[in-house]
């Protein structure tokens, strides 16, 4: 398989009050394609921080970032913007999204910006309706973003990652703003995509987030200090049950 992204040495520094706050100190991982890959650790361990800095949101202070072939450490801010814009693909916790556009022009907004798209409006809301259905939510496209559930919001979310068809999507928290039922079915999508090949980094709290994914890997105080291959997550509720007591019983050895 193909490293889509790859860092070495990565490092970033914060200065507070005169001092020094290292929250990522010389991270080295690599990403293939195709696979899903849980972040998680305790709060303040660098979690967010590692997913702003390899997608190009933040700037590291340090270290190599590779991403789909390309460093990406000296890009200029309009290369980075552009390099995110065609090739990566966000959902966040908090579904940020344009109160006076419908939920499908939401979700195509990105390719519309997109200098890539060589599509018509018409060829590119079309393939937002197919994403839309591919999701369960194809009946609220005409909806303001304050007319659905937080779960459809969120389905939605993934739609507008994957309207520009991304080598990678990175995903903060994704589930943290929904209840038990909506972050199911959120994740349960989200393990459709990566079964279907698209690579996925995702930062997380939530076990029962993180046992749909292939692999975890376990930071404290900004290092990675524990990895753990789970395999792709079939979609088999026995499984899932099996993926969880396995991923709880390593956190534990952690220090969860």
């Amino acid at each position: 398989m193909n490293t889509v992204l790859k860092t070495r040495g990565l490092c970033k520094t914060y200065i507070v009050n005169k001092r020094q706050n290292n929250v990522l100190k010389n991270v080295d991982l690599e990403i293939k394609e195709g696979e899903m890959v849980a972040i998680m650790g305790p709060s303040g361990s660098g979690k967010s921080t590692l997913l702003y800095c390899v997608s190009g949101m933040d700037k590291a202070t340090a270290g190599e970032v590779e991403f789909n072939g390309r460093e990406t450490a000296h890009m200029s801010d309009k290369e980075m913007a552009q390099l995110r814009l065609d090739e990566m693909g966000f959902i966040f916790q908090q579904m940020y999204m344009m109160k006076n556009l419908s939920v499908l022009d939401n979700i195509i907004l990105p390719a519309v910006k997109s200098k890539k798209n060589h599509e018509s409006r018409r060829e590119t809301e079309q393939r937002g309706r197919e994403l839309m259905h591919r999701l369960g939510i194809d009946d609220v496209g005409g909806n303001d973003i304050n007319e659905v559930s937080g779960g459809q919001l969120q389905r939605a979310c993934i739609c507008r990652s994957m309207i520009n068809e991304p080598k990678m999507i990175f995903a903060d928290e994704p589930t943290g703003a929904l209840n038990r039922n909506s972050s199911d079915e959120v994740m349960n999508e989200l393990a459709k995509l990566n079964r279907d090949g698209t690579t996925i980094m995702c930062v997380t709290h939530d076990p029962k987030v993180a046992a749909k994914c292939s692999r975890v890997l376990y930071l404290v105080d900004g290092g990675i200090v524990g990895e753990k291959s789970m395999g792709h997550y079939e979609g088999n509720e026995a499984e899932l049950r099996t993926r969880e007591r396995d991923l709880n019983n390593w956190l534990m050895e952690q220090g969860w």
